[in-house]
């Protein structure tokens, strides 16, 4: 799926999971979004955005974090202002990555599991990682600005068996 009309301005990825039982650890799960400049659009990221930081020019941010899933609906939001992104900024891929605290624990294991990409009203993604039931983490979107400078959508659901550090290198790779 791409973005349609004059590009993308202001979107949230919003992330969801059932906390563990009583008597397991806590499940733990982030959005991660990475940045990349026009002449390294698959290369290193120029910045990283997770539950513990925030764009430097404030576009990329958390504005919920959960640590244990508990809450309702969506627990977590990660908000990406694409429309003020500085324009060396050409690529913007996200992912979620599962806390590896206690041994691997894959997107199956954990229920109700599920992201949403919105822009405004518009559902530009809703996905529940049955697809990579059997992975640790998983990339959700890619961000990227055409020659007119619009933003566009593309659905980016991929599995990947690293913790969350690793997979902050690997989630922007070329497929």
């Amino acid at each position: 799926m791409s973005g349609v009309g004059i590009g993308l301005g202001k979107v949230e990825v919003r992330l969801r999971w059932d906390p563990s039982h009583w008597d397991e650890p806590p499940h733990h799960l982030d959005i991660i979004a990475a940045t990349y400049s026009a002449d390294a659009p698959h290369g290193q990221p120029v910045y990283v955005v997770h539950f513990d930081s925030r764009a430097p020019d404030g576009t990329i941010n958390m504005t919920r974090h959960s640590q244990t899933g508990q809450g309702f609906g969506f627990v977590e939001v990660m908000v990406l202002e694409l429309d003020r992104l500085t324009s060396s900024i050409t690529r913007v891929a996200v992912g979620v990555a599962i806390h590896q605290r206690t041994g691997p624990q894959t997107f199956g294991e954990i229920t109700n599991t599920g992201v949403a990409v919105v822009e405004g009203h518009r559902e530009l993604l809703v996905d529940d990682f049955s697809q990579v039931a059997g992975s640790t983490a998983a990339s959700v979107a890619e961000f990227t600005r055409d020659a007119s400078g619009a933003w566009r959508f593309h659905e980016m659901i991929r599995g990947f068996d690293s913790d969350p550090e690793v997979f902050t290198a690997e989630m922007g790779n070329a497929r």
